[in-house]
């Protein structure tokens, strides 16, 4: 297990030091498909923090498509490949609709309002 060291001086919330850590493990290869994660209550104690901030980066994580949850193992390094390639052709596809939108002096908030309407129209979800 990679050693995770949070800085409690940061501006960054300390859940969102902790998902980073677990993400630079895992591209760096530290942390592997298959790897379980600590427990909540392990790596609380470890690190001298809440369980909950915890469970809260786990709970982004696996949200993200890093980590699974399993009964039996707990959190597992489990990489959503699907997922992740269609973030990277979003991002790619975004880059160019944000580029002709700055160019038309549309701005961040509008793009905010407009993604939140449509995801009202789709119910959030597909």
């Amino acid at each position: 297990m990679m050693i995770i060291q949070i800085d409690f001086n940061s501006d960054e919330a300390i859940y969102l030091q902790l998902r980073n850590q677990i993400i630079l493990g895992i591209a760096t290869s530290r942390l592997r498909e298959g790897d379980p994660l600590p427990s909540v209550r392990q790596l609380a104690d470890d690190i001298g923090i809440n369980m909950h901030t915890v469970n809260k980066a786990y709970t982004v994580l696996r949200q993200e498509g890093y980590v699974k949850v399993d009964r039996r193992k707990g959190a597992v390094v489990a990489l959503d490949i699907d997922k992740m390639r269609a973030v990277a052709e979003l991002r790619r596809e975004l880059y160019v609709i944000l580029a002709k939108s700055t160019c038309k002096n549309i701005s961040r908030e509008e793009v905010h309002a407009l993604i939140d309407e449509i995801y009202e129209e789709y119910g959030g979800i597909c």
